[in-house]
C-alpha cells in the first residue's frame, strides 16, 4: 500500500507525491531497518512499480534477472550483479522482465546517527551522494562472492533476536559500503568521494536546504565563507561546472519530481519552487530542459 505521510527535511515543498516509509514495507514493522530477499520483497509489494519517493535509504542487489529502473530521471538496463543505491527524496521506479532475484536493504536517516562519532559519514561514498548517474554500480567480478556473502549474513542478522541486532547490521552494511566504494575507486572509473572538497560536500548540502531561498550563487559563498569566484573555482576544478549551474540543477530536479505528480499544476509547482509566476517558471524550465512542464509532464506521462 502506498503511503502519503507529511513533510520531511528532504522534501521542501507540500505535495501527495506517493512516499513511502520502512514500517508498513517490513515483516517486523520496524521503523528504521528491513532486510529481505528481493523476490519476497516484490512479491509483497507489486504496485511499487508506479514511481514514489522514499523517507529511507534503499539499497538493491540484483542477481537475477532483468528489465529496466528510473532514477530521478536517469534510466538504467537491469543486470546480474548490479546494485542500485538511493537516499531520502531521490524519485525512482522499475519495469522488470522475468523472474527477479537479488536482495533488499532499507534503513532510516538516524539508522547509523548514534553509531558514528562523524554523523555526515555516508556521504562520503560516491554511491550515496544524491547524484542519481552514481547510484547504481556493477559490482567487478572479484568482490561478487564476498557481496552476496554479506548480504546472506545480513539476511541471517535481521532474523536473529533483538540483542545487538541493530549493531550487527550497521557492522555488516559499513563493511558492504566499504568493499564497494574501495573496488569503485581501484578500477578508476571515478575519483573515491572519500577525497571530495569539504567546501563543494557543505555547498551541496546547502543548495539541497535552500533552493527555494537561494537562487545566487554569491548567497551560498557567504554561507561558506569563501567568495564567490573561489567557489565557482571550485566547481569547476571537482565538478566541471559553475556553481550557478549546480543551483539550477537542483531546482530542474525538484521540478521534475514534482511535475511526474499529476496531482500539483504547473501553477502550484511555480509557486511552490517560489517562483513570482508560472509564465517565468516555464521559461526557466524550458531553458534548462528543452521543453516546457507540460511537455516533461505528458512524456513522463507516455513513458509510465
Amino acid at each position: 500500500m502506498l503511503i502519503f505521510p507529511g513533510r520531511t527535511s528532504f522534501e521542501p515543498m507540500h505535495s501527495t507525491f506517493p512516499r513511502l516509509d520502512i514500517g508498513p514495507l517490513s515483516e517486523y514493522r520496524d521503523d528504521d531497518i528491513m532486510v529481505s530477499r528481493f523476490s519476497d520483497y516484490l512479491q509483497e509489494h507489486q504496485n511499487l512499480v508506479f514511481p514514489h519517493r522514499h523517507s529511507f535509504y534503499h539499497l538493491v542487489l540484483f542477481t537475477d534477472g532483468g528489465g529496466k529502473h528510473t532514477i530521478d530521471f536517469h534510466h538504467f538496463q537491469v543486470v546480474p550483479y548490479q546494485i542500485y543505491f538511493m537516499i531520502p527524496g531521490q524519485v525512482h521506479s522499475w519495469d522488470f522482465e522475468g523472474d527477479v532475484e537479488g536482495y533488499v536493504v532499507n534503513f532510516s536517516e538516524s539508522f547509523f546517527r548514534s553509531f558514528l562519532l562523524q554523523p555526515d559519514y555516508l556521504d562520503f561514498f560516491s554511491f550515496l551522494n544524491g547524484d542519481s548517474r552514481q547510484n547504481v554500480v556493477g559490482l567487478a567480478i572479484d568482490i561478487r562472492e564476498k557481496i552476496v556473502e554479506q548480504f546472506e549474513e545480513l539476511l541471517h542478522q535481521y532474523s536473529q533476536s533483538p540483542v545487538l541486532r541493530e549493531d550487527m547490521i550497521r557492522v555488516l552494511l559499513l563493511q558492504l559500503f566499504l568493499t564497494i566504494e574501495q573496488s569503485i575507486a581501484k578500477e578508476e572509473r571515478q575519483k573515491s568521494a572519500f577525497h571530495k572538497n569539504a567546501v563543494i560536500a557543505n555547498f551541496q548540502k546547502l543548495i539541497d536546504r535552500n533552493f527555494t531561498k537561494h537562487r545566487l550563487p554569491g548567497e551560498y559563498a557567504n554561507m561558506l565563507h569563501v567568495t564567490p569566484n573561489h567557489l565557482n573555482a571550485l566547481c569547476k576544478e571537482h565538478i566541471g561546472m559553475q556553481a550557478g549551474e549546480l543551483i539550477r540543477n537542483r531546482i530542474v530536479l525538484e521540478a521534475k519530481r514534482s511535475l511526474v505528480n499529476l496531482d500539483l499544476t504547473v501553477s502550484e509547482i511555480a509557486y511552490q519552487l517560489n517562483f513570482n509566476d508560472n509564465s517565468y517558471f516555464t521559461k526557466f524550465f524550458k531553458k534548462e530542459v528543452g521543453m516546457t512542464p507540460d511537455e516533461f509532464r505528458k512524456k513522463s506521462a507516455e513513458s509510465h
